[in-house]
C-alpha cells in the first residue's frame, strides 16, 4: 500500500504541516474575505492616467474661448522678457530646460483650468452670476470644439455651506446644462468643491452629482469632484479624527483629488497674513494628513498657490520667481505633484522648476530601475516599492514634457507601457 493511502502517513494526517497549512489558509481566506474586498474597494491603487502639474484658476467673468492662447502668449512674453532671470534661478540645467519650457508654452501652456465662481470671482447678484455661468460654459464648449481647451478643465462652485448652498447648486446645474447644449463635453472635467467642513457635505455632493446626471442623461458616476481642504475641520474633526479620510470614502468613487487652500486654511488657523504660505508648518501638517488619507485610494493631491505674482519691475519679477520656483521644488520633493497658478507669468517658473526637478533626478532613477529589473543590484538596495517610485518619476517627467520619449526609453530600458504598469500598479 502506498504511503498516500496509509492513514498513518503525514500526508493524510490533519495535523501534518502541509495539511494544517492548507486548512488554515482556507479558514483564514474565509475569515479575511470581507476585509480583502473592502481593501480593494477603498484602496485600489494609483490612477494610471496623467496628473497635471498645475491648476490655473481664472474668474468666470474673465474666461472666454481664447484664454488658452492668450495665457500662452503672455507667459511666453514673460519668459522672453526675463529669460536671464529665470536661467539664473534654474542653474546649470537652464540651457537644457529653457527650450523645453518655451516649447511647452507654445504647445500647452495650461494643463488644467478651473473656471472660478468662488473666492476669485466673489459675490454677485444672481442674474449676473447666471449670465457669467452661461457665457463661461459656452466659451469652454467653443474652446473644446476649436481645440483650444486644456486637456483638463472644470469649475469651482461656491461651497455647500448654508449661505451659499443654493448658489452652488444653481451654478453647477446651469454650467453643465449650458456646456452640453453648446456642444461641449465632460472629458477631463471635474468640479471643485471648496471649504468642505463635514463628511455630510461630501455625501450631499454625491447626491447632487447623481441627480444632475439623471437630469442631463449622463452615465452614472460620470461627474467627479475635488475636495478643497481649506478649513481645519477637514483635517481635524470635533472628535479628534482626521475627517479628510472618511470624506474620500464618502465620495463613493467620485472624489478625484484633494486640493490644499493655502490662504483660507492659514487664516482659519490664525496665521498672520505676512506668514501665510504653502511652506508654513500649518500647511505642512495639513498636507501630510491629506497625503496619508489619499494614499492608495486613487485620489490625487494638489498643493496650493502663492499670491506673490511676477509682475512689475525686473526685481519684482525675480523675487516672485524665486518664491515660486522654491515652492514648486519643495512640493515635488514632498510628493505634491500639482499646485495652483494664478497668473500667466507664473507658468515659466512652474514649468522651469518642474522640468529641472525631473531632468535632475531622471538619470539616477533610470540607472537604479535598470539595476533592479536586471537583478544586478547597485549602490542602493531597492525594493519593489522603490522601483514603483522610480518608474513613477520617469512617467511623470514624460507626461509633463520634461523628458522626451526617447530619453525615457534610454533611461529605463523598458517600453513606456511597461514603465507605466510598474509605476502605478492596481490592486486585484
Amino acid at each position: 500500500m502506498s504511503s498516500s493511502s496509509d492513514p498513518s502517513s503525514p500526508s493524510s494526517d490533519p495535523s501534518s504541516p502541509s495539511n494544517l497549512a492548507t486548512t488554515l489558509t482556507a479558514e483564514l481566506d474565509a475569515l479575511l474575505r470581507p476585509a480583502d474586498e473592502d481593501l480593494l474597494a477603498r484602496f485600489p491603487g494609483d490612477l494610471r492616467g496623467r496628473q497635471p502639474v498645475h491648476t490655473v484658476y481664472v474668474p468666470a467673468d474673465a474666461f472666454d474661448a481664447g484664454l488658452l492662447p492668450r495665457w500662452g502668449q503672455q507667459a511666453r512674453a514673460a519668459l522672453d522678457g526675463h529669460e536671464p532671470l529665470l536661467a539664473g534661478l534654474l542653474g546649470r540645467r537652464a540651457e537644457d530646460v529653457l527650450p523645453l519650457v518655451g516649447a511647452k508654452l507654445d504647445r500647452e501652456p495650461v494643463e488644467d483650468l478651473r473656471i472660478d465662481l468662488e473666492d476669485g470671482y466673489g459675490q454677485r447678484p444672481d442674474d449676473e452670476e447666471d449670465a457669467h455661468v452661461r457665457a463661461a460654459a459656452t466659451g469652454l464648449a467653443r474652446a473644446q470644439c476649436e481645440g483650444q481647451a486644456p486637456p483638463f478643465t472644470g469649475i469651482r462652485v461656491k461651497s455647500l455651506e448654508a449661505p451659499t448652498r443654493a448658489r452652488c447648486v444653481r451654478s453647477l446645474t446651469g454650467f453643465l446644462a449650458t456646456l452640453l447644449e453648446a456642444g461641449g463635453h465632460l472629458e477631463g472635467f471635474v468640479v471643485t468643491l471648496p471649504k468642505v467642513t463635514s463628511v455630510a457635505q461630501v455625501e450631499a455632493m454625491v447626491l447632487a452629482c447623481g441627480r444632475v446626471e439623471d437630469a442631463l442623461g449622463l452615465p452614472g458616476g460620470r461627474l467627479r469632484f475635488e475636495i478643497q481642504v481649506e478649513t481645519p475641520q477637514s483635517v481635524l474633526g470635533p472628535d479628534g479624527t482626521a475627517l479628510v479620510a472618511p470624506m474620500i470614502h464618502a465620495g463613493q468613487g467620485r472624489v478625484s483629488a484633494l486640493h490644499y487652500g493655502t490662504y483660507d486654511y492659514s487664516a482659519f488657523c490664525g496665521i498672520p497674513a505676512p506668514f501665510q504660505a504653502a511652506d508654513h508648518p500649518v500647511a505642512d501638517h495639513a498636507k501630510l494628513v491629506m497625503q496619508a488619507a489619499a494614499a492608495g485610494t486613487g485620489v490625487r493631491l494638489s498643493d496650493g498657490s502663492t499670491n506673490v505674482l511676477p509682475v512689475g519691475s525686473p526685481e519684482q519679477v525675480r523675487t516672485a520667481w524665486v518664491v515660486h520656483t522654491e515652492l514648486v521644488r519643495r512640493a515635488l520633493e514632498r510628493g505634491y505633484y500639482q499646485g495652483w497658478d494664478l497668473h500667466p507669468a507664473q507658468l515659466p517658473s512652474r514649468f522651469g522648476a518642474t522640468y529641472v526637478f525631473y531632468r535632475e533626478h531622471a538619470p539616477a532613477a533610470g540607472a537604479r530601475l535598470r539595476a533592479y529589473l536586471d537583478g544586478v543590484g547597485g549602490a542602493v538596495a531597492d525594493e519593489p516599492a522603490t522601483a514603483r517610485a522610480l518608474s513613477d518619476l520617469l512617467v511623470r517627467g514624460l507626461d509633463c514634457g520634461a523628458l522626451l520619449p526617447q530619453e525615457v526609453d534610454d533611461l529605463a530600458g523598458v517600453p513606456v507601457d511597461e514603465l507605466l504598469a510598474l509605476a502605478r500598479p492596481r490592486r486585484g
